[in-house]
Parts: structure tokens; C-alpha cells; sequence
């Protein structure tokens, strides 16, 4: 009963381990067509032996890496790797983006997610957006591709998923404002001195 086609950009840093963990107690839901990572070799291999993922992206150039990792969790886990695909380029999560799925994960930190989100949208995939920088840098570049396709942008990290909720649960002529409390981001645990 696969409900989605998943890409999943920035697969081993916080958002993309939770992702995969989720995926894992729900099987059979989310059909995961491709990883991308940027320097975490080991990790990325060891994901892509236990998800049974072919297409694997990386920001970094260590090919021959990931092709040894991906040797030893085969054994290790003893289960085939199935990766037939292997794109090495700063741009991996954005080619990748740009394929067949209808719901891409970007979970990429800062400015470099940008091109992933828009290129996603532009091909029509639903974005899951944990880069909140794609809003804060391109918003108006990001909602119009979302509007000439019709995909959708939905929040999945933090602060900005709080607010779709917040905003979801009513009407609008009941939220007068919303507040951010900033729990976390540079300033967590600096005094006001």
C-alpha cells in the first residue's frame, strides 16, 4: 500500500534520520527512491543497505567511498545493496529533485537548499520543507513555482510546522497573531547581557 514516491535530500543529519525512522515504523507507506547526502559516507551507505534504496546523491565526491561502505553494511546487515545509481555533484539533491517523485524531503542546512526546493516544485513534486532558508531567501521564487505547478510546500521542521498547525486548527479570523518563542537558532542559551 504505497502511498508516496519519496526522495529524501539530506538524508544523515537530524531531519533525515527522524525521516527514516518514521518510514521504518510505518512500512509499506513511503516508497523511497533516493538518498542524498553530503560528507557522511558511512552513514549514507548504511541507510541506503537497510531501505533498499538505488539511487544514492552526494555533495561530495567520495564515490569510492560510499562504493566500500556500502560493501561492508551489505555484509554487515546481511542484505543485498540494490544502489544502481550514484550522483556525485553539489547540485546532487537538486538533479535528483528533478525526477520522478511526487514528494521530496529537503532537509538540506542553509542556502544550498534553495535550488532543491524550487527545482522540486517546478517538476511538480510536493516539497516536505525542513530548509526553512529556501523561504527566507527565495520565498516569492519558491511559492510561485509552487503556484504554476500546483505542488505543494509543506513545513516539517520546528517553528514553521507549529504555525501551518496553529493556522490549520481554526479559521482565519481567529488568529490575531502568532508568536515565536526562538527555543533554539544562535541564541539559545545566551543571557540578554
Amino acid at each position: 500500500m504505497i502511498t508516496r514516491t519519496l526522495s529524501l535530500i539530506g538524508s544523515t543529519g537530524s531531519i533525515g534520520t527522524q525521516t527514516l525512522d518514521v518510514i521504518a515504523r510505518n512500512p509499506g507507506r513511503v516508497r523511497l527512491r533516493a538518498l542524498v547526502a553530503g560528507e557522511n559516507t558511512n552513514l549514507l551507505a548504511k541507510q541506503a543497505v537497510e531501505f533498499g534504496v538505488e539511487t544514492l546523491g552526494m555533495t561530495s565526491s567520495n564515490v569510492d567511498e560510499v562504493k566500500e561502505h556500502l560493501q561492508k553494511w551489505s555484509a554487515t546487515l546481511h542484505k543485498p545493496h540494490r544502489v544502481s545509481r550514484i550522483i556525485s555533484h553539489p547540485e546532487a539533491g537538486a538533479q535528483l529533485a528533478s525526477e520522478e517523485d511526487d514528494l521530496v524531503l529537503n532537509a538540506i542546512t542553509g542556502a544550498a537548499g534553495l535550488r532543491t526546493t524550487i527545482t522540486a516544485l517546478e517538476a511538480g513534486a510536493d516539497v516536505a520543507l525542513a530548509n526553512k532558508e529556501s523561504l527566507i531567501i527565495g520565498g516569492k521564487l519558491v511559492t510561485e513555482a509552487a503556484a504554476r505547478t500546483g505542488a505543494r510546500l509543506i513545513p516539517v521542521d520546528s517553528e514553521h510546522s507549529a504555525l501551518a498547525q496553529a493556522l490549520r486548527s481554526g479559521t482565519r479570523e481567529e488568529v490575531a497573531r502568532l508568536v515565536l518563542t526562538a527555543s533554539g537558532g544562535p541564541l539559545r542559551g545566551k543571557t540578554v547581557e
